[in-house]
């Protein structure tokens, strides 16, 4: 069995790949690795909690691995912490890494050529597949997740906190890939087959950043309970 590494966003596609992954028996996978912005603490592009990072890894069951990098990270610097914590993974055995990507040439490129640097190939279990397609066997395996970002571009800002159903779907403006692919919306996955528990949040603020894209913050439960508790 080949040791693999899980590129993890915590969003469907990832979810999928994942999934796509271990119904193979072909690979075993070491760990989850997400890139992480260490000044806010959350996941790079999702803008997802790096505590609900945390709360995945644990019901999935699988060690999690994150690259830390600056708020307005380079791709030298990106390219180099990368590299850095491969490189331990490389010696250990593990030769390949598997991405969520469907039919964006340039990033498979760029993937690739930076794991050829360390003797290490890329895993595209989700290459060229319909995205109407997968989106559907998203939904229809189980799988639930939540809008965590749009691009105000592409899509309306009141799509952003909705959860990833077929009225979702059919509520998507044409032009807009289902999946998100174009970066139209980023998710984050809270149950599903591969889950062992449910990731339980609550809703909170939505930020536009850049003027373009709307955020919706997730709340560990705790923390909207002192929230809505106010003055003594």
């Amino acid at each position: 069995m080949h040791k693999v590494l899980v590129s993890w966003s915590s969003g469907k596609d990832s979810a999928l790949a994942l999934y796509e992954v271990l119904q193979g028996g072909e690979y075993e996978v070491s760990a989850l690795l997400t890139t992480v912005t260490e000044a806010y603490d959350r996941i790079s592009m999702h803008g997802v909690r790096n505590v609900f990072l945390e709360q995945q890894a644990h019901s999935l069951g699988f060690p999690l691995e994150r690259v830390l990098i600056s708020k307005d990270a380079s791709n030298e610097e990106y390219e180099s912490r990368m590299h850095r914590l491969l490189s331990i993974y490389q010696h250990a055995g593990v030769r390949s890494v598997a991405f969520g990507d469907i039919f964006l040439e340039d990033v498979r490129n760029y993937r690739e050529g930076n794991l050829a640097k360390l003797g290490m190939n890329g895993l595209f279990p989700l290459w060229k597949r319909d995205t109407h397609e997968l989106v559907r066997s998203f939904i229809h395996l189980g799988f639930k997740a939540v809008v965590t970002c749009v691009d105000t571009n592409a899509l309306g800002r009141q799509f952003v906190g909705r959860h990833i159903d077929e009225q979702f779907l059919s509520d998507l403006p044409s032009g807009v890939d289902p999946c998100g692919e174009n970066g139209e919306y980023h998710s984050f996955v809270y149950d599903g087959p591969l889950f062992r528990e449910r990731i339980r949040f609550t809703t909170g603020e939505v930020v536009l950043r850049e003027n373009r894209f709307a955020y919706m913050d997730l709340l560990p439960r705790y923390e909207a309970k002192e929230a809505c508790q106010g003055p003594a």
